[in-house]
């Protein structure tokens, strides 16, 4: 008797994410816009890093993209415009990526690296 595979969904799919986001009508200095982004991500529950440049995020398709809609609406409450830059790493079958990744690189040059 042939064993079925279940069906992986959306959800179960794994990915990193990373995203910039800040509004472009409110001046030079953006970081309460930002910060009020990362409450949302923190309070998510999915793990993640913030770098200088932007948030990497780890976790479920779905809920990652649902994180980054939910930044968006919260930014766009008391912003007329809003920049965003999405980028996305889907590798099948594979979790724990946001430290992995990092690591085989440090391992692979046989010394530790300045990471966020």
């Amino acid at each position: 008797m042939a064993i079925k595979k279940k069906a992986r969904s959306k959800k179960d799919e794994t990915i990193l994410l990373e995203f910039s986001m800040s509004p472009l009508n409110k001046g030079d200095s953006v970081s309460a816009y930002v910060a009020r982004s990362l409450k949302l991500i923190d309070e998510s529950g999915l793990d993640y890093r913030l770098n200088p440049m932007g948030t990497v995020v780890e976790g479920p398709w779905d809920d990652v993209l649902g994180l980054v809609k939910s930044c968006l609406k919260a930014m766009a409450k008391d912003c007329d415009r809003v920049s965003a830059i999405v980028k996305i790493d889907y590798r099948k079958g594979h979790q724990g990526r946001l430290v992995s990744k990092v690591e085989s690189v440090k391992q692979k040059l046989g010394r530790d690296l300045k990471t966020s």
